[in-house]
C-alpha cells in the first residue's frame, strides 16, 4: 500500500477521533442540519461545534451549503454511515468478549 493512501487513512481516522465529531456525524446521518439544529441537539456551545464541523469539513467528511444567511451541512459520502454502524458493531463485540471473559471469571471464583 503506498504512503499517501496510508496518510490519508491516519488523518481521516485522526478527524473522527473526537467524541463531538462522531455525534456531528451521527445526526447529519439522520438529515442534512445547520449549526444551531446540531448544537442544540448535541447541548454544546455554537462555537465547539463550528469547530468541529471545520475540522470534518477540512477532511471532505462534511460540506455546508449556503441557505440564506445559514449553512446546512451534510456527509460527503453516505458510506460514512456504514461506517459508523461498523465501529459500533466492533465496539459491540468487544463488549461481548468482556462480558464473557468476565462471566469466566466469576465461575472460577464459585469452584
Amino acid at each position: 500500500m503506498n504512503v499517501e493512501l496510508q496518510q490519508f487513512k491516519a488523518d481521516f481516522f485522526k478527524a473522527l477521533s473526537h467524541p463531538v465529531r462522531i455525534r456531528i456525524l451521527e445526526l447529519l446521518a439522520e438529515g442534512d442540519k445547520n449549526v444551531n439544529e446540531i448544537q442544540t441537539m448535541i447541548g454544546s456551545e455554537g462555537s465547539s461545534v463550528s469547530q468541529q464541523l471545520s475540522v470534518l469539513r477540512s477532511k471532505n467528511i462534511v460540506f455546508g451549503t449556503k441557505e440564506g444567511n445559514r449553512v446546512v451541512y451534510s456527509l460527503r459520502d453516505p458510506m460514512i454511515i456504514d461506517l459508523l454502524d461498523i465501529a459500533r458493531q466492533i465496539f459491540n463485540n468487544h463488549l461481548i468478549d468482556t462480558v464473557s471473559m468476565l462471566d469466566q471469571l466469576s465461575e472460577g471464583k464459585k469452584d
